[in-house]
């Protein structure tokens, strides 16, 4: 199991960003591999509304059809307390809430790996996919 983030979410859908092909590599090894992916529904909303402000509705309705195989866990009111509770007890500043809540659904689940470019992943100890 993959934790899908916003990060590797807008590379997908962007042909502008710079991390684009690396982000289609990644992906072919995910289905290569048969690798299953999760997301979860605060990085759905933030790569949603990420997507609709900087490429526009079309671009944004395309990556919601895309992940529709995907499993996405519910972030409901005890888990988005847990993520503002780690927030809170870590003080990271640079850490947002989309992150505190992926972190605690990897712990809760025990997963490892993450698809994602932002480093904040690897500096809390997970391992980000590379293409190869």
């Amino acid at each position: 199991m993959i934790l899908l983030d916003t990060s590797a979410i807008y590379a997908l859908a962007s042909r502008e960003d710079p991390r684009h092909r690396e982000a289609l590599r990644i992906l072919e090894r995910v289905r290569r591999e048969g690798l299953d992916l999760i997301l979860h529904t605060f990085v759905l909303a933030e790569a949603f509304a990420l997507l609709h402000r900087r490429r526009g509705l079309p671009v944004a309705l395309r990556m919601a059809a895309d992940i529709r195989g995907i499993e996405i866990v519910a972030v409901d009111r005890p888990l988005a307390d847990r993520a503002v509770e780690w927030l809170g007890a870590n003080r990271r500043t640079r850490v947002s809430l989309v992150d505190a809540v992926s972190f605690i659904v990897m712990r809760d689940r025990r997963i490892r790996r993450v698809f994602a470019f932002d480093p904040d992943f690897e500096n809390e100890g997970f391992e980000a996919l590379s293409p190869g």
